[in-house]
């Protein structure tokens, strides 16, 4: 147990990581937090609408899908360690700024789309720049690991945070989420100013006149000659349109559907990020480049069970499924993630990882208003099985058309356990 614990956390014991590490789940529970509250309070103001969750959802995420790929640009071209500073900070002085606007009960509806827009500016300079960034912290023999440690941590704070919001909103109301949500956005500013620059993982950058171009259509370019990066990236863009929006489904399902409280919908975000957690530590282990059929039988599966949580009828077979849910979700989305990153050059990780954030959340101003629409005219239900079908729809293709690329035949064994598995054609 003891060597299994090392393994599963050895990028914790480089310092540049563990400050890293840490400033970001203390961030993220109180961005959790404040998703949480935030989605409550758009309900109480719009008088349990939504479509008006749908826009605020859009109005966070249309940031990332005009900024992302400049984003990348500047990741590739400048120093990724300042960049992070400067995009945390300038989301800590928004985040206040909300606080400051709902504890004196000043707050409106067009204030939350305006944050909400705000915010996502600082999101999308500061995700592909932390997601690039990882590699110059750990170097590329612990990238895998330290990709999983960052998605455990990611759901770690979906653990804690929904849990204490729902708590917390009910007995204080969403105006000290808030705060505590902007208070814990300085740890990772503090963190990593603390960073020892001399022990990353990187080339010095050159002068500012000789450095190289960092277009991004030669990202795009770099990307299109690249199937195997664009395999996994069609498919978030599809699952993560149309299924990844429990954010927005799941307060509507426990308020519309089932007539439970902010407690409730923090329990149903619980349940799911335990899921993602054991998701995320799956595949800590890994130490290579994992295998397109990993990417793709984990999409299939995360759409299996998110279409059942959509169609479970009643409230304790909802909280059953969703750790399954979030558990393949996870393991899906950091499969694809790890085989772009460990498939890409130094030179391009940027830009490529920026066109990753695009289709993992720039997708999103899309479908959210979409599925807003489906939950607010067909129910909260349906708006997450059709998505789940959806994603199962375009997984079976993408497997299909893999499977007869590579000429490869799916096999079950039945003894000593029951498993599927793939037959290459040189066996």
């Amino acid at each position: 147990m003891r060597a299994k614990l090392s393994t599963t956390f050895q990028s914790l014991q480089i310092r540049n990581y563990r400050l890293f590490a840490t400033g970001q789940l203390i961030k993220l529970i109180g961005v959790w937090m404040m998703f949480i509250a935030q989605d409550w309070l758009v309900l109480e103001l719009s008088d349990n609408s939504a479509t008006a969750l749908g826009i605020v959802v859009a109005c966070q995420f249309t940031p990332v899908l005009l900024l992302t790929l400049l984003s990348g640009r500047l990741a590739d071209r400048y120093d990724k360690r300042l960049l992070l500073f400067v995009a945390n900070a300038f989301w800590s002085v928004l985040a206040i700024g909300m606080s400051v606007l709902v504890l004196t009960d000043l707050v409106q509806l067009w204030h939350v789309f305006v944050f909400a827009g705000l915010l996502g500016v600082a999101n999308a300079v500061e995700t592909p720049v932390r997601q690039s960034f990882v590699s110059e912290l750990v170097g590329t023999p612990l990238l895998p690991n330290a990709l999983a440690l960052s998605a455990a941590t990611f759901n770690s704070a979906r653990i804690v945070g929904p849990a204490v919001a729902g708590l917390a909103i009910a007995a204080f109301d969403v105006g000290p989420v808030f705060l505590v949500s902007a208070l814990s956005s300085l740890a990772p500013l503090a963190n990593v100013a603390r960073m020892n620059p001399a022990d990353l993982h990187r080339e010095p950058l050159p002068a500012k006149e000789d450095r190289a171009s960092a277009k991004v259509v030669d990202g795009l370019r770099y990307v299109a000659r690249r199937p195997d990066l664009l395999l996994p990236m069609a498919l978030m863009s599809v699952i993560g349109m149309s299924l990844f929006n429990f954010q927005l489904t799941l307060a509507a399902l426990a308020k519309t559907v089932f007539n439970t409280g902010a407690a409730s919908f923090g329990l149903f975000s619980t349940a799911l990020a335990v899921g993602s957690l054991a998701g995320a530590l799956a595949g800590s282990g890994r130490r290579s480049r994992p295998s397109v059929w990993v990417v793709l039988g984990a999409a299939v599966a995360c759409s299996v069970f998110g279409t059942l949580v959509g169609l479970a009828p009643a409230y304790w077979l909802v909280v059953a499924l969703l750790p399954l849910a979030g558990f393949f979700m996870v393991f899906f989305a950091q499969a694809s993630n790890q085989r772009v990153q460990l498939g890409t050059d130094a030179a391009f990780r940027g830009r490529v990882m920026a066109l990753w954030v695009l289709v993992f959340l720039g997708t999103n101003p899309i479908g959210a208003p979409l599925i807003g629409w489906v939950a607010e005219t067909f129910g909260a239900g349906a708006s997450i099985w059709i998505g789940g079908l959806i994603s199962l729809t375009v997984a079976l293709l993408a497997l299909t058309w893999q499977l007869r690329r590579s000429g490869a035949r799916i096999r079950l064994r039945i003894l000593p356990m029951p498993r599927f598995y793939v037959v290459s054609p040189e066996g």
